[in-house]
């Protein structure tokens, strides 16, 4: 079986991601480390496939990505989709969030996250405590806020 998360092949490039991150990034990251946001770990410049996620929790099987301005071109936007796409498909729950949004909010991006820690749902069929097997994405354009899984 092929490995999924943290392949070999991507460690220099997880490890020069981690070693350069924005100031965002940063930001975010002294206030996910640690189980600081309810008791989740989170792992930084994760990847899963092919794909190298900024902040990932895996027990919840969400992904928290900061965009910046290449993500604001016709490309990047439907790169992002196709990306978001396909790790929904592997059960992996995306949020995007604006750079800008981590700079003037931090709070009310962390109460976002926050309020997807623990939403894991059932598939229509299965109980509670069976394992899903996949989840909604709950990934967004930049700049619009998320609601919450109900």
């Amino acid at each position: 079986m092929a490995r999924l998360n943290n392949k070999k092949s991507l460690k220099e490039t997880r490890k020069d991601l981690r070693n350069n991150s924005t100031k965002e990034e940063q930001l975010l990251w002294l206030q996910l480390k640690g189980r600081r946001l309810k008791g989740k770990k989170f792992r930084r410049q994760h990847s899963y496939g092919d794909f190298i996620l900024d902040f990932y929790c895996p027990e919840e099987k969400l992904a928290v990505e900061l965009d910046g301005s290449p993500h604001y071109t016709q490309e990047g936007h439907q790169s992002d989709l196709e990306r978001d796409s396909a790790l929904t498909l592997c059960g992996i729950r995306v949020l995007r969030f604006e750079n800008r949004e981590v700079r003037e909010d931090i709070l009310g991006v962390l109460r976002v996250i926050g309020e997807y820690l623990g939403t894991i749902k059932s598939p229509v069929g299965q109980k509670d405590d069976e394992p899903p097997d996949g989840s909604v994405s709950t990934s967004r354009a930049p700049s619009t806020t998320p609601q919450p899984p109900s």
